[in-house]
């Protein structure tokens, strides 16, 4: 067993830390800043369950950290042998390093640190009755992390980043997603980048729009594979985006609220798009 100056102690594969000045303390810390993760290409996920799902989707991790009191759980024991065995790192902490880590007073027990997983435009080939989110500049972090969980349930093939967007990978959008980040696709788009594919791709872009013309729940949407295009939470969608979508859809809205929620919309399209899907699938 060997010791060092920053309260870390080594015992087999597991490095026991108990210092908040440990380096690798602080770099773990240092991921709730973008342009750490950017550099590292790394993300923080928290919670046993988030960390299975994202061993057993094959997300590479860098290192797995957990609390002294539960090293024994069969699950963490299992999740600490894969980490060892894919190269990664084992840290078992004390509860005073676990919330400074995760900025909570009651945090989880396990922590993952993960590379990023990005999916390259060029490589989304939409298939008949696939479903894509496409989401232009959307800021809000819990209405990325919820539109990804909502498109994850309603089957959805993956999730498109248009323009300055809010990062999947903070951990309040990585929480919000309740593990399906690790589940869908995620490409990042600039306009002009998405407007060339939308092209080549052989796709109906369905956008939602306040000038929209069209009930959202009269549209077709089996003759293609659909995306379905959001707007940003306070602009809406820009005109050179709405011009290109090949249906501009609304949501008919009764009482004093103009507008709903980014997610909550998003998720009224995806359910209305899968619906005619599933429809389709029942009569065949």
């Amino acid at each position: 067993m060997s010791q060092d100056h920053h309260g870390a102690r080594r015992v087999g594969q597991v490095k026991e830390v108990t210092s908040l000045s440990n380096p690798i303390v602080k770099d773990i810390k240092a991921l709730a800043n973008k342009k750490d993760r950017d550099e590292t290409k790394s993300f923080m996920a928290e919670g046993l369950k988030l960390v299975i799902d994202a061993l057993e989707l094959g997300f590479e991790i860098k290192t797995l950290v957990y609390a002294k009191n539960v090293k024994d759980k069969p699950q963490v024991v299992q999740a600490a042998t894969k980490t060892v065995a894919r190269g990664g790192l084992v840290l078992e902490v004390s509860e005073k390093v676990l919330s400074s880590i995760t900025r909570r007073d009651n945090p989880q027990m396990v922590v993952g640190i993960f590379t990023q997983r990005w999916t390259s435009l060029r490589d989304i080939r939409p298939k008949a009755g696939e479903t894509y989110v496409a989401l232009d500049r959307v800021r809000d972090p819990g209405n990325l992390g919820t539109i990804i969980r909502t498109a994850d349930a309603a089957g959805a093939s993956g999730v498109i980043l248009i323009g300055e967007t809010t990062d999947p990978y903070s951990m309040e959008t990585v929480r919000a997603t309740m593990g399906s980040v690790f589940a869908l696709p995620l490409v990042k788009a600039s306009p002009a980048d998405f407007l060339a594919w939308k092209k080549g791709a052989g796709v109906s872009v369905v956008a939602t729009h306040l000038a929209g013309a069209v009930d959202y729940r009269t549209i077709d949407y089996r003759k293609k594979p659909v995306v379905l295009l959001m707007g940003n939470e306070q602009q809406g969608l820009p005109d050179e985006l709405a011009r290109e979508a090949d249906a501009l859809a609304r949501i008919p809205q009764a009482g004093l609220a103009d507008s709903l929620n980014l997610a909550i919309a998003t998720g009224i399209m995806l359910f209305e798009a899968r619906r005619h899907l599933l429809t389709l699938e029942e009569r065949e």
